[in-house]
C-alpha cells in the first residue's frame, strides 16, 4: 500500500528582506496570510557570512519568542543570495571549498538544529575551465559527492529532520538534470549512508532547453553538458523526483522565465503552475514503484512560496501580491498536514 506524505503549506521570509526584517515582523505577516509555517532565508539577517555569532544567538532567541508569541514556526532554513553568487563548494580553490563546508554550512546546520527545522542549500557552481576539461571535472564532481556526504552526516548528527540541495537549471550548476539529480542523491546516499534529498523549484526548468544535445554532438566522457527535452517540464521533475523533494518552491512563471512571480490573477492567466497540476504530479511520484539506490522517501512536503519583489515595489504592493497567492494555494491545500491522496 502506498504510503503517502503529509503536505504543508509555507512561505519563504525573502519577502521580508531589507523591509521587515525582525522575527516578529515577518513571522506576523505570514499569520496574516494564513500561513505560520515559514522558510527562513539566510538573506533575512541570519547569514553567518555576515552576521557575527553573538548576534545569531539573539536572532535565535527572537524567532523563539517571536514564535511563542505568534503562533508561527520555522519549518525550514535554507541559504541565500550570497552563497548562490561563489563557486563554493566546486571552488577551483580547495581552500574555499574547506571554508564554505567547515566555515558557513556548518553554522547553517547548526541553525537550523537549534531551531528544529530542516535545512536547504544552494551553493556551488563550475566554472567555465572546469566544464571544459573532462579530468578536472570529474575530479571536481567526486569531490563534491564526497563534502555532500560529509554534509549530510553533519546534518543527521546535528538531528536536522532532512537536509536538501536545490535543482537548478544549467550544466555549471548541478544537478541541473533529472539524471543528474538521481545520481546525485545515489551518489551521497551510497557514500554516507544519509540522506541528502532534493528541493524542486518549479521555474528552474526554464534553462536546460538552451542546452539540447546538437544534432553532431559526441561529447560521452561522462560531462554532464545536454538536458533532455523532460529537463525542461517542471511537472515531469516532480513525477520523477518529488518523493525525495521535502521542499517545493512555488513561483508563477510562463515556462520562459524564473521571475520568482506572484501567484495573482495577473500572472496566473499566463502562468503554467497550478495548485492542482502540482498536487497530481507529485502523487504521480508516489504512486511508481521505489527507484534502487535512493534514500527513503520523504514522509512531508513543504510547498513553499518563493515570491520576489522590486527593490522599489511599493510595499503595499508586495503584500497584497502575497496574500492573493497565498489565498490561492490555501484553497488547494486548507490544512497543513493532510496527506497528499486526500488533496488530490
Amino acid at each position: 500500500m502506498t504510503e503517502y506524505p503529509r503536505i504543508h503549506l509555507a512561505i519563504d521570509n525573502c519577502f521580508a528582506s531589507k523591509r521587515w526584517t525582525k522575527p516578529a515582523a515577518w513571522m506576523q505577516h505570514s499569520i496574516d496570510m494564513g500561513i505560520p509555517q515559514i522558510e527562513a532565508s539566510a538573506d533575512t539577517e541570519c547569514d553567518p557570512l555576515y552576521t557575527p555569532p553573538d548576534a545569531l544567538h539573539d536572532w535565535l532567541d527572537s524567532v523563539q519568542e517571536a514564535a511563542a508569541e505568534t503562533g508561527a514556526k520555522v519549518a525550514n532554513f535554507y541559504s541565500g543570495h550570497g552563497s548562490y553568487a561563489t563557486l563554493g563548494l566546486t571552488h577551483t580553490d580547495p581552500r574555499v571549498r574547506d571554508h564554505m563546508q567547515h566555515r558557513w554550512l556548518a553554522g547553517m546546520i547548526d541553525l537550523a538544529g537549534a531551531l528544529g527545522a530542516g535545512f536547504g542549500f544552494f551553493c556551488h557552481a563550475l566554472d567555465q575551465s572546469t566544464l571544459a576539461d573532462a579530468t578536472r571535472y570529474h575530479e571536481t564532481m567526486e569531490d563534491l559527492f564526497d563534502r555532500l556526504g560529509q554534509i549530510a552526516e553533519r546534518a543527521a548528527d546535528a538531528h536536522l529532520p532532512y537536509i536538501s540541495i536545490e535543482q537548478m537549471y544549467s550544466p555549471h550548476q548541478p544537478p541541473w538534470t533529472i539524471t543528474g539529480s538521481v545520481n546525485l542523491l545515489t551518489q551521497v546516499w551510497s557514500r554516507s549512508g544519509k540522506p541528502l534529498y532534493l528541493t524542486l523549484d518549479v521555474g528552474h526548468a526554464v534553462g536546460q532547453h538552451n542546452f539540447r544535445r546538437p544534432p553532431h554532438a559526441s561529447v560521452d566522457d561522462g560531462r554532464e553538458l545536454y538536458a533532455e527535452l523532460r529537463d525542461g517540464d517542471p511537472y515531469e521533475w516532480m513525477r520523477s523526483l518529488g518523493a525525495y523533494a521535502p521542499i517545493i518552491h512555488l513561483q508563477q512563471t510562463d515556462g520562459t522565465v524564473s521571475a520568482h512571480r506572484p501567484f495573482t490573477r495577473k500572472y496566473n492567466e499566463t502562468g503554467i503552475i497550478s495548485p492542482e497540476k502540482v498536487l497530481r504530479a507529485l502523487k504521480n511520484a508516489y504512486d511508481a514503484p521505489e527507484a534502487p539506490g535512493l534514500p527513503p522517501r520523504v514522509r512531508d512536503i513543504w510547498l513553499t512560496l518563493e515570491v520576489f519583489s522590486g527593490t522599489a515595489q511599493p510595499y503595499a504592493d508586495i503584500l497584497a501580491n502575497l496574500h492573493e497567492s497565498a489565498a490561492y494555494w490555501r484553497a488547494s491545500v486548507p490544512r497543513d498536514g493532510e496527506l497528499l491522496n486526500s488533496l488530490v
